[in-house]
C-alpha cells in the first residue's frame, strides 16, 4: 500500500515515539512518554482489533504472588529477586490504581485465597508451615502481615479444610481497565493504529525502522510490548509465549463467591464477576501445546476445567458454560519482565509471566523511562 501524502504528514513523518502494542504495558509506555515530553510525537501501532495477546483477555487479578507460588519461586531464584519482583507487582497495581481510579478500573479489595487439593497434603502442610517465613518477608512490602488462614467458609469440595488468604489482594474489570487506558491514551493526543501488522523492526544509524506488511516509516525511538508474541520482533531475547485458557458460566443465582482464588501453584485460578464464576489454567497440563502463538481452546485443558469446576468449586450446582477463550502471554526461565535498550533506538519491556494486571504499568514507566538514559 503506498500511503499518502495526507496519510504519511498526520501520522508517519517525523514521529518520535512509536509503541508496537496497545496492551497495558504499551499504552502505560505511551502515555509515560506524553507525560514527559508533551510536545513530542507519539504513535501507538496495534496488529489486532483491540489489544491483542492478554491485556484483554486476562482475569482481572490483582495479585502478587500465592504462597506456594513464592515458595515455588523460591527455588530458582533468590530471596532478594522474590522480594523485589513482589515489590514490582505491587506498585504496579498502585501506579495502575493512581493513574486512572478505582471505579475506572472496577477494582474490588476482596482478598485472595489460595487453595489444596485433598490429593496434594505434603504441599498444604509445607505452605502452612512457611507462613510466618513468608510474612516476614512480604510484610516490609505491604506494611501488613499478608497472608492468614481462612476455614474452608465458601463450602468448596475436595478442598483442604483452610485457605491460605492474602489479604491485600484484589480484582478488578480488565475491559473496563483497558478501555479507560485507551480513552487516557487518546484524550493526550496519542493515535492508536490498529489492525498494523508489524514485520520487522531495525536500527539504521541511530534512527528505527518500522516495516508493516503495507509500508515503512521511520520512528526515531521504537519500543516493542508485544509480551508473548515478542520473539517475532526480538529473536535474540528469551520470551517465550504461553496460552492461558479460560473459561465463564451464565450467571449464577445467589452466588455466594466473592473474590479471586488460586491452587496448584497459580496454574489454576478462578474469580466472581458479575455474578458468574471465571475460571482459566490448566497449562501446566501440557506445557508443549500451550506454548504456542495461536489462539483457541483444547479439549484436554477445558475438559478439566469444567470437571473441577463441577466437582471443586460449584458442587451439586447445575452450572452452565456461556464463553470460552484465550490469551497469549509471554514467559521465559526468569520470571522478572524483560525490560531493556536492544540497540541505540529500540527498547522491549515484555515477559510479565502471567503479571500483566499488576506488573504492566509499572513495566510501561520503566521502559519509556529508557529512553531517557
Amino acid at each position: 500500500m503506498q500511503l499518502s501524502y495526507w496519510e504519511y504528514k498526520s501520522w508517519f513523518y517525523n514521529v518520535d515515539f512509536t509503541i508496537v502494542g496497545s496492551g497495558i504495558v504499551g499504552i502505560n509506555c505511551a502515555i509515560r512518554l506524553k507525560e514527559k515530553h508533551p510536545q513530542s510525537k507519539v504513535l501507538v501501532l496495534e496488529k489486532g482489533s483491540l489489544p491483542q495477546g492478554a491485556s484483554t483477555k486476562n482475569a482481572g487479578f490483582a495479585c502478587f504472588g500465592s504462597a506456594s507460588e513464592i515458595l515455588s519461586d523460591l527455588k530458582h531464584h533468590t530471596e532478594e529477586e522474590v522480594v523485589k519482583l513482589v515489590e514490582k507487582r505491587w506498585n504496579g497495581i498502585q501506579r495502575l490504581r493512581h493513574l486512572l481510579g478505582d471505579k475506572a478500573i472496577g477494582f474490588e479489595l476482596n482478598g485472595s485465597h489460595e487453595l489444596f487439593p485433598l490429593e496434594k497434603p505434603e504441599l498444604y502442610e509445607k505452605c502452612l508451615e512457611s507462613i510466618p517465613y513468608l510474612n516476614r518477608l512480604m510484610e516490609p512490602i505491604f506494611a501488613k502481615t499478608p497472608f492468614v488462614t481462612n476455614s474452608n467458609f465458601f463450602g468448596f469440595s475436595n478442598v483442604q479444610e483452610k485457605y491460605i488468604t492474602h489479604q491485600l489482594e484484589g480484582q478488578l474489570d480488565t475491559g473496563k481497565m483497558m478501555r479507560s487506558l485507551i480513552q487516557k491514551c487518546v484524550s493526550m493526543d496519542i493515535p492508536i493504529l490498529n489492525g498494523v501488522m508489524v514485520q520487522d523492526v531495525t536500527d539504521s544509524n541511530g534512527v528505527g525502522i518500522i516495516r508493516t506488511t503495507d509500508f515503512e516509516f521511520q520512528s526515531k525511538k521504537v519500543f516493542v510490548a508485544t509480551n508473548g508474541f515478542a520473539s517475532k520482533l526480538l529473536p535474540s531475547e528469551t520470551v517465550k509465549p504461553a496460552r492461558a485458557q479460560v473459561l465463564i458460566t451464565e450467571p449464577i443465582k445467589n452466588l455466594h463467591i466473592k473474590g479471586t482464588f488460586h491452587f496448584d501453584e497459580g496454574y489454576y485460578y478462578f474469580r466472581n464477576i458479575d455474578e458468574r464464576i471465571l475460571f482459566g489454567g490448566g497449562r501446566n497440563l501440557d506445557f508443549d501445546t500451550e506454548e504456542t502463538m495461536e489462539f483457541g481452546e483444547t479439549e484436554i485443558v477445558q475438559n478439566k476445567l469444567e470437571t473441577l469446576l463441577r466437582e471443586m468449586i460449584l458442587p451439586n450446582y447445575p452450572v452452565q458454560i456461556e464463553r470460552r477463550w484465550s490469551g497469549i502471554m509471554g514467559v521465559g526461565a526468569q520470571k522478572s519482565p524483560l525490560v531493556k535498550q536492544v540497540s541505540d533506538s529500540v527498547y522491549c519491556g515484555v515477559r510479565l509471566g502471567g503479571m500483566g494486571v499488576a506488573l504492566g504499568s509499572l513495566v510501561g514507566q520503566e521502559l519509556a523511562d529508557l529512553a531517557d538514559q
